[in-house]
């Protein structure tokens, strides 16, 4: 019998993000032998501690910066829209499935105008390939 098929995408689902990515993708064998925390402390200084609006999680920006170069998006646009949509690169920074992803040209600005004068950004890649 020919039925028409109910609109399963509406319906409420409860999933872990967690457990839709595979066990053995790189981007989790990386997070089990890379600590990300030394990132805050090696900008620490580029931030003003008491004013300004709330930045873009320096971690978030450096796993996104990472995965960009991992799996060859050059540009920021292609980038957080990869984010948006794979699961993985959605999961490695810690966004949920429901958190908005930053807009591109946050991560551009940040890049170019927080990190361009200084070695910081050179040096927290240098020690995620170490």
């Amino acid at each position: 019998m020919l039925r028409k098929p109910w609109p399963q995408q509406t319906a409420l689902e409860m999933v872990s993000l967690d457990g839709l990515v595979s066990k053995d993708h790189l981007l989790r064998k990386i997070e089990a032998v890379i600590d990300f925390s030394f990132i805050h402390d090696r900008v620490a200084g580029l931030f003003c501690p008491d004013n300004g609006r709330p930045p873009l999680d320096p971690t978030l920006m450096f796993k996104a910066l990472f995965i960009g170069y991992l799996f060859g998006v050059r540009s920021e646009r292609p980038l957080v829209r990869e984010i948006e949509v794979n699961l993985a690169y959605r999961w490695f920074p810690g966004l949920r499935l429901t958190d908005p992803v930053f807009d591109a040209s946050t991560l551009s600005q940040n890049r170019r105008r927080r990190y361009n004068d200084t070695s910081v950004a050179q040096d927290i890649f240098d020690a995620i390939v170490e």
